[in-house]
């Protein structure tokens, strides 16, 4: 990832003559106009380009035929991995035992390190300005977020959650949790987490595919509603949203009832979960969003379990829950819900680097049009995640997360894979280059 370190200010630039898309619902584009930024990396100004006198010293880039898109958001991503397919199945009490040993011991730590920047970085040049991860080995994700905000690295912004929250034997244990069985005790992992620095936080309300043993587990209840409340009191008491990983009707009502912020994957809605969605009094900010993460689930019931090397039980547990994700996803987008964009970076055939590949799902499987997709990963994922003061859109005083494409995305969403141009905060990606897998991608070809 590029050095920011030795440069004293951003270099401050004007894009000129581009088409602005505004990542509206609506798909509306200005054309024509030139975007000034700052050497703070701000947007200092924005107007017709024949009324617009770019100040002496800036440098200016001729966008014209381009179009100028806000950065994309990706509010649920991990970065210990890079898409290719995981060994799922938790493994036996030995194999555990190793993999933790190696985790937490100097080598661990430095791959997962490394592996983070890594993922980053694929993320930026992509296009995502901005990210969520949800689930990490430790805190290596908050010193990386803390080195990209000081500029001694360049990178996405970063809201970082640290290991989940579960239950003993839950989703996410032993590898990516820290297990409570009593609200005192998930209010003490949630304290954990925010004493080392996270500005994130996950609950697992369910049971999940990739760690499932037997027939059912994905979608079981797992933690408590008491529990997940005690967590969200103590997140929110610091001004820091939950997500809760919810694959079940019974588990999304729990958790919001509980407060969580935004459910991550989801189900079959009815009336209840609905009203809660919109209006939810114990979630931070009175209301509740939802990250279908398509991504994650459609290609393990879509792709062969042969290319996939998975057994019957995850297969059949896939299933299962990715038909209430489908549901509930088309409920959303219906019901005026809040939803965003998640794609669960990390896990099987989920890459860091195909986050528009989820709004292509939304359109294909829930009834998206592209400009909506567009909108629900720019305005709509800045809002859920509390960050709509400063990014996801393209305005005065806001920070420089820009795209430049060959294209309106909310026209065709395939200029989104190949940007020309990425900004964060200010600070230009040159050439984003993106490194596709090759194997991954010829499986995400086949439907």
């Amino acid at each position: 990832m590029e050095s920011a370190v030795g440069r004293k200010a951003r270099e401050p630039f004007a894009l000129e003559h581009a088409n602005v898309a505004s990542g509206d619902a609506d798909g509306q584009v200005v054309r024509d106009m030139t975007v000034v930024v700052g050497a703070e990396g701000r947007i200092e100004g924005m107007a017709p380009s024949g009324q617009v006198s770019v100040p002496r010293g800036y440098h200016r880039i001729d966008a014209t035929g381009k179009v100028v898109a806000p950065g994309l958001i990706n509010a649920h991503t991990h970065l210990f991995a890079d898409g290719k397919p995981l060994a799922v199945g938790a493994g036996g009490p030995r194999k555990q035992q190793a993999v933790m040993a190696l985790i937490h011991g100097p080598i661990g730590k430095a791959y997962l390190a490394a592996r983070a920047q890594a993922s980053a970085k694929a993320l930026l040049n992509s296009g995502v300005t901005t990210i969520r991860t949800l689930g990490d080995a430790g805190y290596e994700v908050v010193a990386l977020r803390d080195r990209i905000d000081s500029d001694q690295t360049l990178g996405p912004r970063i809201l970082a959650s640290g290991p989940m929250l579960s239950i003993p034997g839950g989703h996410g244990d032993p590898y990516i949790a820290l297990t409570s069985s009593s609200p005192e005790e998930a209010r003490l992992n949630a304290r954990t987490n925010l004493e080392h620095g996270v500005n994130a936080l996950k609950v697992a309300a369910t049971g999940g595919v990739t760690d499932a043993r037997e027939l059912g587990v994905a979608g079981s209840p797992q933690m408590d509603e008491e529990s997940m409340a005690a967590v969200c009191e103590e997140a929110h008491e610091a001004g820091v949203i939950v997500a809760a990983h919810a694959q079940s009707t019974e588990g999304v009502r729990a958790a919001l009832r509980a407060g969580v912020d935004t459910i991550e994957h989801g189900s079959r809605m009815d009336d209840e979960i609905i009203d809660l969605f919109r209006h939810n009094p114990r979630s931070l900010r009175g209301f509740s969003g939802l990250n279908p993460t398509l991504s994650a689930g459609l290609p393990l019931v879509k792709v062969s379990q042969e290319e996939l090397g998975v057994s019957d039980i995850v297969r059949a547990n896939s299933e299962q829950v990715v038909k209430g994700m489908l549901e509930g996803a088309s409920q959303a987008r219906e019901a005026g819900i809040a939803e965003g964009v998640g794609t669960d970076t990390g896990m099987t055939l989920v890459t860091q680097y195909n986050t528009w590949r989820e709004l292509d799902l939304l359109v294909r499987f829930a009834g998206y049009t592209p400009a909506q997709a567009f909108h629900a990963a720019t305005q709509v994922n800045a809002r859920n995640l509390g960050v709509d003061d400063v990014t996801g859109s393209i305005a005065l005083g806001k920070d420089a997360d820009l795209l430049v494409l060959d294209g309106d995305p909310a026209q065709d969403l395939s200029v989104l894979a190949a940007p020309k141009l990425v900004i964060a905060r200010g600070w230009p990606v040159w050439r984003p280059r993106i490194k596709r897998i090759g194997s991954v991608e010829r499986l995400l070809s086949e439907f």
